[in-house]
């Protein structure tokens, strides 16, 4: 902290988090960004020792090079599409908060950027104030709650430690729930013409809501309150939950087997969006685009829409925006 500036108490840091990305689609990356992944309690709590056999003496050695196979299919010249969009929201943020004290990073809990760096580079510039925005909409343990996790950590070994400001989601804000609602209207001009439209949100462990964890609630509310919007009824749409692994019991309906069972009862073009997805990624343009658009002709059905996250848009600029200004009143 050499050159401590004495106007510390102006500056702004505005941590903007996410998930994370491999740095390349090969085996050896996805490899070292799995690992810290799945070594994440948050993530994965199972009993530690067993855990830690399984994930180095089976997963590691099996998982890296499939998941790599499915990177490359949606792999772009620029890199990741999650970086891409992260990176284009950061500097579009820059220009229309436009504001000198304040210095805008992004930190990934998996993964480079990493939130130790972006932190570290607000102490470098004497930032003491720091407002941390996890872009999950629907606040969850291993989401939200992990980022928090990997900050105290770092903080943990720090002298000082300056004033956090941490966003806990934003699942059921007017502006998230309209620029949703824009998205679909956008792919969707008269909603009598829906035959079915899927929420698909990232799947949780069914046990974690019956430990406290209300995230599966947070979807719902979402849902709901993005059909009102489109006035659609509500026969015409469904929420359903990806992602899944293992053998435990997740959260239901699973969306593979709803979209199996739209398919064979007739539905010919069904629609799905991932609204708990901030920006496009692995789970959306391959699980999604790709896997269950797949899946749905195999079954029957003639075409799945795949409507894309907000990603780097006017409407999530905006959104943010106001989240920010609205959590920095007072510094």
């Amino acid at each position: 902290m050499e050159g401590f500036d004495s106007n510390y108490q102006n500056k702004i840091g505005l941590l903007l988090t996410n998930l994370g990305t491999p740095d390349n689609p090969t085996k050896k990356s996805l490899r070292k960004y799995l690992k810290e992944f799945l070594s994440d309690e948050r993530v994965v709590d199972y009993n530690r020792v067993l855990w830690f056999l399984i994930l180095h003496g089976i997963i590691l050695n099996v998982r890296p090079k499939r998941s790599a196979k499915l990177y490359k299919k949606i792999w772009t010249e620029k890199g990741s599409p999650l970086m891409v969009y992260m990176n284009e929201i950061v500097e579009k943020l820059k220009i229309v908060m436009d504001q000198k004290n304040l210095m805008v990073e992004l930190g990934m809990r998996y993964g480079n950027p990493s939130i130790e760096n972006a932190l570290e580079k607000f102490k470098k510039n004497n930032i003491m104030k720091v407002l941390v925005i996890p872009l999950y909409p629907q606040a969850g343990s291993p989401t939200s709650s992990s980022t928090l996790d990997k900050i105290n950590i770092v903080l943990n070994k720090w002298p000082w430690v300056p004033n956090i400001r941490f966003v806990n989601g934003y699942h059921d804000r007017e502006d998230y729930i309209k620029a949703i609602q824009k998205s679909i209207s956008a792919f969707i001009p008269d909603m009598q013409e829906i035959e079915m439209l899927v929420f698909s949100f990232h799947g949780m462990p069914f046990r974690y809501l019956k430990e406290g964890d209300p995230y599966y609630c947070f979807c719902h509310k979402t849902a709901r309150l993005v059909a009102e919007k489109l006035k659609i009824e509500k026969e015409k749409y469904r929420l359903a939950f990806q992602s899944r692994f293992g053998r435990e019991e997740w959260l239901k309906p699973y969306v593979d087997e709803e979209i199996i069972k739209f398919a064979k009862s007739g539905v010919k073009k069904l629609h799905i969006i991932s609204p708990g997805f901030s920006v496009d990624c692995l789970e959306t343009l391959e699980e999604i685009q790709i896997q269950y658009k797949e899946l749905f002709i195999e079954n029957g059905g003639k075409d799945l829409v795949y409507i894309p996250c907000l990603n780097s848009n006017d409407d999530q600029i905006n959104m943010l925006q106001s989240i920010v200004k609205e959590n920095i009143l007072g510094w």
